[in-house]
């Protein structure tokens, strides 16, 4: 050690750190979910450079699929090199400008995140009120519109810290669209698991993450515009605050022309590729099918238990199981017991529910028969530790 470095006690010496060898978990929190043995394969493939024409042609195809899945057919269609959020960032972030007003939900977590994401934005925030763990009223949707003629409304299709479904989409886009409003929809819980709907529920945009319902690693998440919001994005008066997010920049690398704006995360959209693939495969339709089987034999189970859902029937949200704790039950107890004894994740509440729930996922190939009995058998377990007998 050189006695510079002495003195500022910096050791020169590499450190010593071993093989990776994370645990072997089964992931069935709010996300990230299993991943596939086959998106697993995918990312070991060798790196091509991001403007290599093979890499283009995948390019091509991930937009494609991307379409097929959030059932579209809007040009506007990619994946956002970043994680969920990022993709958040990128609609909030070109759609609000300063000047504009953003309507956005009060009944979760990730309305308070559509906020803030506004306010940095630099435009103005209203809300429309409704509970944790119910979903938006159109009537109280109809009297915000009246009152505050939004520019842009946000709402989260599946709201993954109370386990809520946004049922009557269709209903509210009409609303905002009467007033001459643009719609965001959060599908970062839905988009492969539950019926989402894009063009036919005049969604005019959508993002979400490839961590939770795809079974994909987050790195690249998707988004997609139709051509009403992107005229909004290219004929804005001040351009968006982020350089990287910037919609009309990276329409010139995810475009026609392919040009340069940044390296794209290669073996991310590679995974992404195959996680849409075996979307594909199975078909859309007897995914959201399948999700909402395997999830029904869990909360059947969850209810066999003793334990009382979060959200009502009518507004469950298979791929996120929101599960009150019982009186005298500690919920990190219980958390922590089958994280350590069975290699199982779930997760605890969020904002105003921490505590009070827990947070079980069934979402891409974690939404299997077998994880179902594994998990309910674990937490069986776990609450009879702590003399829970339902």
């Amino acid at each position: 050690m050189s006695n510079r470095h002495a003195e500022l006690g910096i050791d020169e010496r590499p450190p010593e750190v071993g093989e990776l060898t994370p645990p072997d978990r089964t992931l069935m929190g709010p996300g990230p979910s299993d991943v596939h043995p086959r998106v697993l394969r995918a990312m070991s493939t060798p790196l091509v450079g991001h403007l290599d024409p093979s890499f283009v042609e995948i390019m091509d195809e991930v937009q494609e699929l991307l379409r097929y899945t959030f059932r579209t057919d809007n040009k506007w269609t990619i994946p956002v090199s970043g994680t969920g959020s990022a993709s958040m960032e990128a609609a909030i972030g070109n759609l609000v400008e300063p000047g504009d007003t953003m309507l956005v939900p009060t009944n979760g977590y990730f309305g308070g995140r559509m906020k803030s994401m506004a306010e940095r934005a630099g435009g103005e925030v209203v809300e429309v009120s409704a509970p944790w763990g119910e979903p938006l009223d159109p009537v109280d949707l109809e009297r915000a519109f009246a009152e505050h003629q939004p520019d842009v409304f946000g709402f989260v299709h599946a709201e993954t810290s109370t386990g809520v479904l946004q049922p009557n989409v269709p209903e509210l886009t009409d609303i905002a669209h009467d007033h001459d409003a643009l719609v965001i929809a959060d599908c970062v819980t839905s988009l492969g698991g539950v019926e989402l709907r894009v063009d036919e529920w005049g969604v005019d945009v959508a993002y979400s993450g490839p961590q939770k319902c795809l079974s994909c690693p987050p790195g690249a998440s998707p988004l997609t515009l139709n051509d009403r919001a992107m005229d909004k994005v290219l004929d804005r008066e001040e351009r968006p605050r982020s350089w990287y997010l910037d919609l009309s920049l990276l329409e010139g690398y995810w475009g026609d022309d392919r040009s340069y704006h940044h390296t794209a995360p290669i073996t991310n959209v590679y995974a992404l590729r195959e996680a849409l693939r075996l979307v594909a495969e199975e078909g859309i339709e007897e995914r959201w099918a399948r999700h909402r089987r395997v999830a029904g034999d869990l909360k059947a189970g969850l209810q066999d238990l003793g334990l009382e859902m979060n959200a009502p029937d009518e507004y469950w949200l298979p791929s996120l199981n929101a599960v009150r704790v019982p009186d005298g039950v500690d919920d990190g107890a219980v958390i922590d017991r089958l994280l350590d004894e069975y290699d199982l994740e779930i997760a605890s509440g969020l904002g105003a529910l921490e505590g009070d729930i827990w947070r079980i996922g069934c979402m891409g190939y974690s939404a299997r028969p077998k994880n179902v009995e594994y998990v309910l058998a674990a937490l069986e377990d776990a609450l009879a530790r702590q003399g829970f007998d339902g």
